[in-house]
């Protein structure tokens, strides 16, 4: 017998549902309730077929099913027959015809809460609703199926067979000819909730309330993102909104062109109040593209419990995740704003030690960009606050404060004809020419230190030379590892470990850190821009020399070389995303070998 061309995607699927099992316990439900038939009046009925059929099962149905539509775990049958029962009432069957939006909710959330984190009922809800979806006879049914299935798909995605299969039958009648308007709408809604959900993921917490009731009203709900002078803007979210959507609209209402850089991170600070000897320490945890902003504010809610004896304070913060040498070609704005909030953020807070005159000379400028240039700078109401602000409290103590303010003062009288851009590029110039200059840090713990040379408490940098080690208190730069010393490294949840060469000699050292990740995607994507580089250089240098001179001029090394070396690295990189997002144990990268 012929499929239907709107179950064509569910013919790989054969198998994964049971047709006769699900006929039979059918059949067994009707006999006891004295029925003659549980099939719609567009659908034919297995009395006048031959055999009851895939298309006879994913058709609608008013009464409860005895069984479920998949093969599933037998412990699972009884929660997939209530889920069917829960889609009854939503759709207004099995309950009152007009039911109040505070009801509906409440049936989203009893789906969310059995099927969240079990993958094979997530499969049996979303075959439910498609079946209720198909041959429907009512219209007003047919909507409240078809939303249901807008809401499950927008933040808990099927299996990938599964989700196949949806897409096929949802892209068939979106695009249907005699598609009833409405029913369209919300089939094309959920086409797109489902790409983004099967790319994300599932949701970690269940929708908040206020999530559910903004997508069913068609509205959005709005969250706060900090920049790191502690400006702020406002963005707005529903239950299906990732930090890649927030990146992007909030790329758009800055005016930022260039941001693929940038990111959410979160940000946890302890406050004046706790038991924690960490007060006043803030930690910026890079975020996941495809992280849930309902679930990070959820998370945030729930901070305070988590963490007992701290009174702890998350935000959302926007920076940049790594600087590369490519940003110095930016000319957009609000790039340069950025990097400059970020880079004086970092510096403040004395993650760049730098001696008297370079920190006399970054406190000009950085006074600079903030009010202009004044001719009696010491006439400033504000001028004694700058001073304090824009010198780092570990420099500041290294002479007296009259010295320091003399000092800045025949500086800045200097820089008459700067403007505030020019201030800030120069700024910017000098950090970035240190050797730890342009860094992205993260504050790890010691674990494994083979040659006694560290601390117990560290500050890593990384940037386009390599890794850099700093004690964190007092702030003291201690140790660089180049790029091309690091032979091998590699992260689990909760360490990251470097296989690197220190006075000719190979060591592992391994920290605690729970952005491992982050720490690895940073040194991987600064060694693919160096062999680019190389490979660029290499290209370009063998396409000047000429074929008359070829022996006596510098020979580039191999140019397939290069490219396979390139390629290889940017698998590599690739695969470590994967291997992260299958929570395997270690994350192995190999590089300069």
């Amino acid at each position: 017998m012929s499929i239907p061309p709107e179950l064509a995607g569910a013919i790989p699927l054969i198998d994964r549902f049971q047709v006769e099992g699900f006929l039979k316990a059918m059949q067994k439900q009707i006999h006891s309730a004295g029925k003659r038939g549980f099939f719609s009046k567009k659908s034919v009925g297995p009395q006048t077929r031959e055999k009851f059929t895939l298309e006879d099962m994913l058709c609608f149905q008013k009464d409860s099913i005895p069984t479920s539509l998949l093969k599933i775990s037998n412990d699972l049958v009884s929660r997939s027959i209530k889920l069917f029962h829960v889609i009854l009432k939503y759709m207004g069957i099995d309950s009152p015809a007009i039911i109040s939006l505070e009801e509906r909710i409440e049936f989203v959330e009893k789906l969310y809460k059995h099927t969240l984190k079990r993958s094979e009922l997530r499969d049996e809800l979303f075959a439910q609703i498609s079946k209720q979806t198909r041959n429907n006879p009512d219209r007003g049914w047919s909507i409240r199926a078809w939303e249901l299935m807008y809401l499950c798909a927008s933040s808990m995605p099927p299996s990938k067979d599964i989700g196949a299969y949806l897409s096929e039958y949802i892209h068939f009648v979106a695009h249907g000819a005699t598609t009833d308007a409405d029913v369209r709408v919300l089939a094309l809604n959920t086409l797109n909730a489902l790409k983004r959900s099967v790319k994300a993921g599932p949701r970690i917490t269940i929708p908040a309330w206020e999530e559910i009731e903004a997508l069913l009203t068609s509205r959005k709900l709005t969250t706060i993102v900090f920049f790191l002078d502690e400006t702020f803007e406002e963005i707005t979210y529903d239950m299906a909104t990732t930090v890649a959507d927030a990146v992007e609209e909030l790329a758009g209402i800055i005016k930022l062109s260039v941001y693929s850089s940038f990111s959410l991170f979160e940000c946890r600070k302890v406050v004046n109040g706790s038991k924690s000897s960490e007060i006043g320490n803030e930690e910026y945890i890079g975020l996941d593209d495809n992280k849930y902003i309902g679930d990070l504010l959820s998370e945030f809610k729930s901070a305070k419990d988590r963490n007992k004896g701290e009174i702890l304070h998350c935000k959302l913060v926007f920076k940049k995740r790594l600087f590369r040498e490519s940003d110095e070609a930016v000319t957009d704005p609000m790039f340069v704003q950025l990097s400059y909030v970020q880079l004086q953020h970092d510096y403040i807070l004395g993650n760049y030690p730098v001696g008297r005159d370079d920190a006399s000379q970054l406190s000009a400028l950085q006074i600079l960009v903030e009010i202009g240039f004044i001719d009696n700078p010491e006439s400033c109401v504000e001028w004694i606050s700058l001073l304090e602000r824009f010198l780092p409290r570990q420099v500041a103590i290294t002479r007296a404060k009259r010295d320091w303010e003399l000092d800045i003062i025949s500086r800045f009288q200097l820089m008459e004809h700067l403007s505030k851009d020019d201030a800030r590029q120069q700024f910017l110039r000098i950090l970035r020419t240190l050797p730890y200059g342009n860094s992205v840090f993260f504050s790890v713990r010691k674990i494994d230190d083979p040659i006694g040379l560290l601390p117990g408490k560290i500050i890593l940098g990384i940037n386009k030379r390599g890794v850099h080690f700093f004690r964190p208190v007092p702030k003291e730069y201690l140790h660089s590892a180049e790029l091309r010393d690091i032979m091998q490294f590699g992260s689990s949840n909760t360490a990251v470990f470097f296989k690197m060469r220190v006075a000719g000699v190979l060591h592992i050292f391994q920290f605690e850190t729970k952005q491992g990740e982050e720490i690895c995607v940073a040194l991987q994507t600064h060694i693919n821009d160096v062999m680019l580089r190389r490979y660029s250089k290499a290209r370009s240098g063998n396409s000047v020399t000429s074929q008359n001179d070829v022996n006596q001029a510098y020979k580039p090394p191999n140019i397939e070389m290069f490219e396979k070396r390139v390629q290889e690295l940017t698998k590599t990189a690739e695969d470590s995303q994967k291997k992260a997002d299958q929570h395997l144990d270690f994350l192995l990268q190999c590089c300069f070998s």
